[in-house]
């Protein structure tokens, strides 16, 4: 069972209950043992965490001026957010990164993830291929740079890692220096020995670990493994958004010190989130999260080029073409309902959303510019929609639902410019103003 899918059902036990009693209570705590177990947190955990989740969910004498529900709710939210690790704070300044791992792990991908995050915080980044083993590992993160637009620094076959590493050094002038170290089938003493001497050469600020989600409770003992013999500073979990061992591995990493700093969440070069405890939590209990929403949004629209400014302009099928091209960068539709608290939408639903905006991306560029700047020559004459729907190899039927959204969301911007004060807001909030209060997501 989905580990969110299953806490948000135990905790409808309460929810949705008349009243809560202790017999309530348990029947909670049961259900979430089933679904915390089945999702490969350690035994023991669970049943320390549900020992203190049913004590103080039955302590009725810190009910505070909240109902006996949500006091329940909130303990529920508290010991898992205590099980998952503390926050992690990046610097955001001139340093050398280096990432460990085993194969697998995603640990190549994961250098542009990070390249693309620093990049995007306004620091210089570039990539050095320092795996010397793995067959491809250097055309590889080469073409991962170029996909993160960063400069790469390597020496194709050369069998010293720690000589590539300090010949880059000697070029590189980049901000933040982040090295692809290299991996092995399982933890063995010929690699310590190579991360042993990459690091004496690099001298790096942060070292991280990269695993896997779907190895669960198997992501403690590595990381123990891997800081006892060259010192983590941190570890990223990767596929985290399609592994049901996801909470074991946060549990697992967490109870032997290290913190957890970033999480994979999806595929794309953009799909690495900074890890919050808290976030992750409430988004798996179903809380809204619209701060990262909106800092998400804001971000897109700063790589797209869309500013406040847009919102003076005409808006044409072109602007909304652009918006919705922005809007694919927020990453898969599920992590979007999620942050809007929303996180069981049916997966038909969110296939078929994905599946329509591939579908209007091809009718725009099967339009013409003066189409695309004006949507009223499409009521001048029906083969004009015939063409496109050809074009794009869609029915026209296809085409007039494009247009019919695309004409509501015109009325809707017509009345946006028309309302200033709403429009100063909105614009606060995609510049940083922050939230208001009534719309902050999850429980303090």
């Amino acid at each position: 069972m989905d580990l969110g899918r299953g806490l948000r059902r135990a905790l409808a036990k309460i929810t949705g209950a008349a009243i809560v009693d202790e017999k309530t209570v348990k029947e909670m705590v049961k259900e979430l043992q089933r679904v915390l177990i089945s999702n490969d947190v350690n035994v023991r955990l669970v049943f320390e965490l549900s020992k203190k989740i049913e004590a103080a969910a039955l302590d009725t004498s810190k009910l505070k001026g909240v109902s006996h529900k949500e006091h329940v709710v909130k303990v529920v939210y508290d010991e898992l957010t205590s099980i998952l690790g503390e926050n992690y704070a990046p610097k955001l300044q001139k340093q050398k990164i280096m990432l460990l791992g085993l194969y697998g792990s995603g640990k190549t991908t994961t250098c542009a993830k990070l390249a693309h995050y620093f990049k995007a915080r306004g620091l210089s980044c570039a990539l050095i291929c320092a795996d010397t083993d793995r067959p491809a590992a250097y055309e590889q993160l080469q073409q991962l740079s170029e996909k993160a637009h960063v400069p790469f620094y390597g020496k194709k076959g050369e069998t010293d890692p720690a000589k590539i590493v300090k010949e880059a050094l000697k070029i590189a002038k980049e901000d933040v220096l982040i090295i692809d170290s290299a991996g092995r089938s399982a933890f063995d003493e010929g690699l310590v020995e190579q991360l042993k001497q990459i690091t004496a050469v690099l001298q790096p600020d942060e070292k991280f670990l990269v695993i896997s989600a779907d190895i669960g409770q198997l992501a403690g003992r590595q990381a123990q493994q891997f800081h006892e013999a060259v010192g983590l500073s941190g570890v990223i979990i990767s596929r985290l958004d399609g592994s049901g061992k996801g909470g074991g591995a946060l549990s697992a990493v967490a109870q032997t010190g290290a913190k957890v700093a970033f999480s994979g969440m999806g595929e794309k070069i953009e799909d690495l989130e900074l890890y919050d405890s808290k976030k992750f939590v409430g988004r798996l209990l179903g809380f809204a999260d619209l701060e990262s929403l909106l800092e998400k949004v804001k971000t897109v629209a700063e790589e797209e080029q869309l500013s406040p400014d847009t919102l003076t302009e005409k808006f044409t099928i072109k602007t909304f073409f652009e918006q919705l091209r922005a809007a694919k960068k927020l990453g898969p539709l599920q992590n979007v309902f999620s942050m809007l608290g929303a996180p069981d939408v049916p997966r038909q639903m969110l296939e078929q959303s994905e599946e329509k905006l591939k579908k209007y991306e091809s009718m725009v560029n099967s339009m013409t510019k003066e189409e695309r700047e004006d949507a009223s020559l499409f009521h001048k004459g029906k083969g004009r929609i015939a063409r496109i729907a050809k074009g794009a190899g869609v029915s026209e039927l296809d085409v007039r639902d494009f247009l019919k959204q695309f004409e509501q969301v015109e009325k809707l911007f017509t009345g946006f410019k028309k309302n200033r004060g709403l429009r100063r807001k909105i614009e606060r909030m995609v510049k940083g103003g922050g939230l208001p209060q009534n719309m902050a997501g999850g429980l303090t």
